[in-house]
């Protein structure tokens, strides 16, 4: 049960650091969460090599040996194709998939801190 519950947790942090990759520009928009930027693009940087790159986030084999250890199966492949990918692209994950998924959180994050900058320079 603990190692089940571990893996699920493993899998909630996993998806909100790519939540936080995609949209955590948005956070730094309000002047609140300026400094949010020192964490965020490091973020930004290891999303966009880890996707063109095409390699295995470490969280992924991490869940992956908690629910072996809880008697579930794995997966293999990574976070993306195991659970994001069957909703947004059923075919299943490319090497070119993959620079466009990185070409997008550049592009997204770009436009904001574009927006960041604009503001600062106010």
């Amino acid at each position: 049960m603990i190692f089940s519950l571990a893996a699920d947790a493993v899998l909630l942090v996993h998806l909100l650091f790519i939540a936080f990759v995609l949209l955590g520009g948005l956070l730094v928009l309000r002047w609140r969460w300026r400094r949010l930027v020192w964490l965020h693009l490091p973020a930004v940087v290891w999303g966009v090599v880890v996707e063109s790159m095409h390699w295995q986030c470490p969280l992924t084999p991490l869940e992956n040996s908690l629910r072996q250890a809880a008697g579930q199966a794995g997966y293999t492949g990574g976070f993306i194709e195991h659970y994001l990918m069957p909703i947004i692209y059923p075919a299943g994950l490319t090497p070119q998939i993959q620079l466009w998924l990185g070409a997008v959180v550049l592009l997204l994050n770009g436009l904001i801190y574009a927006v960041v900058l604009l503001r600062v320079r106010r």
